[in-house]
């Protein structure tokens, strides 16, 4: 069976994370998914090379594609573009906003060609607004949308960024995927292309509901006098830790402990527990045999003798997880149905046999790095199933493959390559 992208033609002139993440995903779709790289390559195939050309980085986010280098600077790289462009449905792009105006490669160059296109074009912080002329990477708009703040992880003094992984990129790159895919089905309908505009600030802020969510009743008091604060310490040059110490005082006032949404340590290991009810916080004291004042008609959680007995509480479940064994734990918890799981690295993940039956896993051959075992699609669809088909693509692995599609000679393209507008 073919997948459900199967027949779509993209065209990807994408770097690092998240357009990248966002093709591969269309890839995995049984889209086909050209990349469009500098001749001597995006600057991930060089981040930690383990072999000319190859890094893990790279090779984990290009699965499925061809790749097609080009000087998009020569006149002569552009016009194979604009070639290819009326058999295209897809154009992903993520660049500086004054770049694809430049080279020629803008949504209304492109659409002219092609009105069918759909042209997913990812920026940093929109095309709009002061900042809209400004690059960002995901360290950026970590600090400029919250996350870092919230985070609260503050070392010698300055907050430190979410380092498991680039949440804002990753989660554009499925935002990227999320609006192709509607514009697709927009464009069956109504036979018109359109323009997706994704953004890192707009995904950053969307994983952030409820703490960008104000209610008047609720907030705005709170955060009037937090900004007040704030600005009042800025200007007294206060530090980082002095600031964000007033952001958790005001800002988030309940500072009684928690045992019920937290990892601890076991006598062998570390296990997490996720308790977002009553009903499974009431089963957790139950095993633990502990008093919770939470679960009484006259639970205060701002009352600070109740904050004092929390806190108390959270001693006495750390000493009681280290009694046993994160299996004991787990056999304990499944009885009595609490989330509850074992901390494990990822290296541990490879051969999980939950990982493997929900076919989360796949081994590809690259062509010059051999076997690569990596994530598999991430979503599964009955009817259309999604299939990573090929490793990453080595640099300029297609492009003869490609333009001799195209119509251009052999001879021609030699040419090109001898002039450095290919490879």
């Amino acid at each position: 069976m073919a997948g459900p992208l199967a027949g779509i033609k993209v065209l990807e002139f994408t770097q690092i994370i998240a357009g990248p993440f966002g093709g591969m995903m269309l890839a995995d779709m049984g889209a086909d998914v050209i990349k469009v790289e500098p001749v001597e390559g995006e600057p991930w195939r060089v981040a930690l090379e383990f072999i000319p050309g190859e890094s893990k980085t790279y090779m984990s986010l290009n699965r499925g594609k061809r790749s097609l280098p080009l000087d998009l600077t020569s006149p002569e790289a552009v016009e194979i573009i604009h070639r290819m462009i009326p058999e295209i449905d897809v154009v992903v792009i993520n660049a500086r906003p004054d770049v694809p105006n430049k080279l020629g490669i803008d949504y209304e160059t492109l659409s002219s060609i092609n009105p069918r296109i759909i042209y997913c074009d990812n920026t940093a912080f929109g095309r709009s607004g002061p900042d809209s002329y400004r690059p960002g990477y995901d360290l950026i708009i970590q600090a400029m949308s919250g996350l870092m703040a919230a985070e609260g992880k503050i070392r010698n003094g300055v907050p430190q960024l979410i380092t498991s992984t680039a949440v804002a990129d990753f989660a554009t790159g499925i935002a990227i995927a999320w609006g192709v895919c509607a514009a697709l089905f927009h464009r069956e309908r109504t036979g018109r292309g359109q323009k997706v505009e994704t953004t890192l600030l707009g995904t950053a802020l969307g994983v952030q509901t409820g703490s960008f969510m104000e209610i008047d009743a609720f907030d705005a008091e709170r955060r009037a006098e937090f900004l007040a604060v704030l600005n009042a310490m800025r200007e007294l040059g206060a530090s980082y830790e002095e600031m964000h110490e007033q952001y958790v005082q005001i800002v988030s006032p309940w500072r009684g402990g928690n045992i019920y949404y937290r990892t601890y340590q076991a006598s062998d290991g570390a296990l997490a527990v996720a308790c977002l009810s009553d009903r499974l916080r009431k089963r957790v004291a139950d095993v633990l045999g502990i008093d919770d004042p939470r679960f009484s008609p006259e639970f205060d959680p701002f009352d600070e003798g109740t904050i004092a007995y929390s806190e108390k509480l959270v001693e006495e479940a750390e000493e009681l997880f280290r009694e046993r064994t994160v299996q004991e734990w787990l056999d304990i918890f499944d009885g009595v149905g609490v989330p509850a799981g074992p901390v494990r690295y990822i290296q541990e993940l490879l051969e999980d046999e939950q990982v493997e039956a929900n076919g989360l896993s796949v081994e590809l051959e690259h062509t010059l790095a051999g076997r690569v075992k990596m994530v598999g699609p991430i979503i599964g669809m009955s009817e259309t199933p999604l299939e990573a088909t090929s490793a990453s693509p080595a640099l300029g692995e297609h492009t003869d493959e490609i333009l001799l599609a195209m119509g251009y000679s052999q001879e021609e393209i030699s040419g090109m390559k001898t002039d450095g507008i290919t490879r």
